[in-house]
């Protein structure tokens, strides 16, 4: 009997150590905290324009999709900016046409009215040449004349000398009659070459100026088609002002479809929509009020993107590892679901409070740090969207 309670006592003392070799590895095999809880991306929306709020199409705690109309502003301001932007921008684009349309005329009768220029300086430059030759010809034959009217006095001189001695040889008629009358007729016909021969100067000297008014007259046109020339010379500058006056235009439109752009976006922002599916939150806008960009309206909580911060202690982290699995045990619906460690922080919650500690004191105190690591649930563990920001939870990391 005695020895019988010996055995049993023994079996049981086997089975307490057993039992308890299997609860501490299991224990030594996972780590748990319960300073979890559940976070998620929680979308601000504000206006991005100043207006009167004309319609509210949802509620606190409603549940919205991605492209929901929730908010929408009074437009009427924002169509007639519209409106007058692309009026603006269309004359622009006349002017901007008109400014283009300018300059392959200006640029062809520019080099038309300059090679008109030129060709009338060669033509009156050839002119004055012709004109300078003619004179000199006229003040030859001028010259010609004049020796002609001496030889022609000369003659005349010398024929009134003849007549006035035959005049006395025939008298006593040492001479026949006929010769003195042949020298009277000479000493007439003397004359008449005297006077066709001063006619001719007059006619000569008359020729000398009417080409030397001619000469003037040519040189009076080179110099108008000289000028005419450094008229046209200006014509390339006025191109390039033209062209000036395009790429003005040019940038004139594309600032003015730049405001149009910049118009239609304004209209376009006085519509505010979901930026994802979610629920409704702090909703703090009504119709009739006048907002302002950035001003908080409400906020949309994105129910399916969540996962879970939780804060271990440093002393767990140890065989810890990203990809590790997590079961995830639910305060509010006492549900545990599946996940996974995403990441560690690279730094203890302490660091990134308002007032981190300070050991330099001189009276250091260790105190064990935690460490937040995010788990992420796997994928269909939450697709009914009973997860919330903010609950808490009691993960279990598998470490082996």
């Amino acid at each position: 009997m005695r020895a019988l309670k010996w055995v049993l006592g023994i079996l049981v003392l086997a089975g307490i150590a057993t039992g308890g070799y299997i609860v501490w590895e299991r224990l030594s095999r996972v780590e748990t905290t319960d300073d979890a809880q559940i976070d998620g991306s929680i979308f601000p929306l504000s206006p991005r324009v100043a207006g009167h709020v004309i319609n509210v199409a949802v509620h606190d705690q409603a549940a919205v999709k991605a492209d929901d109309v929730l908010v929408q502003l009074d437009p009427r301001d924002f169509e007639v900016a519209v409106a007058k932007a692309k009026a603006e921008l269309a004359d622009a684009q006349a002017t901007l046409a008109s400014a283009r349309s300018d300059i392959p005329v200006l640029s062809v009768s520019t080099a038309s009215a300059l090679s008109g220029a030129r060709s009338s300086v060669q033509d009156a430059t050839v002119q004055v040449s012709w004109a300078e030759q003619a004179l000199g010809a006229a003040r030859a034959r001028l010259k010609t004349a004049e020796a002609n009217v001496r030889v022609a006095e000369a003659n005349a001189n010398k024929a009134t000398q003849d007549v006035e001695r035959y005049k006395t040889l025939v008298a006593r008629d040492d001479i026949p009659r006929q010769q003195y009358e042949k020298a009277l007729a000479d000493a007439e016909a003397a004359r008449a070459s005297v006077d066709a021969q001063k006619a001719a100067v007059t006619e000569a000297q008359q020729n000398v100026l009417a080409a030397e008014k001619s000469v003037e007259q040519a040189r009076t046109r080179v110099g108008q088609a000289d000028a005419t020339v450094e008229g046209a010379m200006t014509g390339p500058q006025q191109v390039k002002s033209s062209e000036s006056r395009a790429q003005a235009a040019e940038a004139k439109v594309a600032q003015k479809r730049a405001e149009v752009e910049q118009a239609e976006l304004n209209l376009k922002y006085t519509t505010i929509a979901a930026p994802a599916t979610g629920i409704v939150a702090r909703r703090s806008v009504e119709v009739g009020q006048y907002v302002q960009p950035g001003q908080l309206l409400l906020e949309i909580v994105d129910l399916s993107h969540v996962w879970v911060v939780a804060n271990f202690k440093e002393t767990q982290l140890k065989d810890m590892k990203v990809g590790q699995s997590t079961d995830i045990a639910v305060d509010a619906n006492g549900r545990t679901y599946k996940g996974h460690i995403e990441s560690l922080a690279g730094a203890s919650g302490a660091r990134f409070s308002l007032l981190p500690p300070e050991n330099a004191t001189g009276n250091y105190v260790k105190v064990v740090q935690r460490i937040p690591v995010i788990i992420g649930f796997e994928s269909g563990q939450n697709n009914d969207l009973a997860l919330r920001p903010g609950m808490s939870v009691t993960p279990t990391v598998h470490i082996h």
